[in-house]
């Protein structure tokens, strides 16, 4: 029961917060609907001030819910425009913090995954893996999970799989042969091995010989071999992040699988520092049953003892301590710790 008096001044403070995140969707919406080249020095500004002013959580929230509405529709969207919007979360990525990156990452992966799944008739699938291309890009995000989605992507090995194949490699092939040549080896190899199985299923042979000349193409370092490659864009505006943005990009890139953010809300963000997390235990039963195994109930009470004395409050914390007291050195108590 809630008593009237408790009751309005709840609802009093949930109008005025939702009055305040009106305000905020409004000012961030203003920006980004001005975003473009020229501004972007002065529009992350802006933006950096606005984290300041305000709870991360609402930003975070607030930016890519209208970076998604702008970004993600049925048709395709310019291409310099994706990259002008995700280098502005870029630059907040490194300036402000990498939750802001983070968050927008798994709202764009898990909405590839779902609208994937879906077999949509539009390019919101397209559009959503130019978000997670740029991201990588503009190093918000390292050179795994693009492997992680291209072998995705190879595994499926159907028509509408092999052109987001083509997309992504046009957009960061040569990127992804200098990050990791050997991976890009290998993915090459498991396509070809692929393409050479689903010969009969697949209607239009033309794409799949057209996706593996430009696998090679990337494989021998051969741009020409690509139509419409062109890198110039994505270079002007890699200098302009290197002007605005006050921390190297390599030591902020997030090292994430896409098994990892899909999983996120069930096994909690280990790649966000300090992010807190509330769920089903991250530690299966089959772990948390060999950790108890160790070796308490073969000690004395006395060692039980000062394990209370010493608040080793759960059995792991009183196995640990019971271990290392009753070790005759490392070596011991490495080998009882292991079993």
């Amino acid at each position: 029961y809630i008593p009237p008096q408790v009751r309005k001044v709840q609802e009093t403070l949930d109008d005025k917060k939702r009055e305040e995140l009106g305000r905020l969707k409004k000012m961030v919406n203003g920006l980004i609907n001005r975003l473009s080249e020229p501004n972007l020095p002065s529009i992350s500004g802006q933006m950096e001030d606005l984290y300041m002013a305000n709870s991360r959580k609402d930003m975070n929230e607030t930016l890519t819910d209208i970076l998604m509405n702008a970004c993600v529709t049925a048709v395709a969207m310019p291409s310099r425009l994706m990259m002008e919007h995700v280098l502005l979360v870029s630059i907040l990525h490194h300036n402000v913090g990498v939750e802001v990156g983070a968050h927008f990452l798994e709202a764009v992966v898990k909405k590839f995954d779902e609208i994937c799944k879906s077999d949509a008739e539009g390019k919101e699938c397209e559009n959503l893996l130019a978000l997670i291309a740029h991201l990588y890009n503009f190093h918000v995000v390292h050179s795994l999970l693009i492997f992680d989605i291209l072998k995705k992507l190879v595994s499926a090995f159907t028509e509408k799989d092999i052109e987001l194949i083509l997309f992504l490699l046009k957009n960061v092939g040569f990127s992804l042969r200098k990050d990791d040549a050997l991976a890009l080896k290998e993915l090459i190899t498991e396509a070809q091995r692929k393409a050479n199985t689903a010969e009969k299923k697949l209607h239009d042979q033309t794409r799949v010989r057209f996706m593996l000349e430009t696998m090679l193409a990337l494989r021998n370092n051969d741009m020409r071999k690509i139509p419409g490659y062109d890198p110039e864009p994505v270079e002007r505006l890699r200098k302009l992040q290197r002007t605005l943005v006050r921390s190297s990009g390599k030591e902020t890139q997030l090292r994430v699988s896409l098994e990892s953010l899909l999983s996120a809300d069930r096994v909690g963000r280990w790649w966000i520092v300090g992010s807190s997390w509330s769920g089903a235990p991250m530690i299966n039963d089959t772990n948390k049953k060999t950790q108890q195994k160790l070796h308490i109930g073969k000690v004395s009470s006395k060692i039980m003892e000062l394990a209370r004395k010493q608040r080793m409050n759960t059995d792991i914390r009183r196995s640990i301590f019971c271990v290392l007291m009753t070790s005759e050195d490392f070596l011991d108590a490495f080998e009882k710790l292991l079993g």
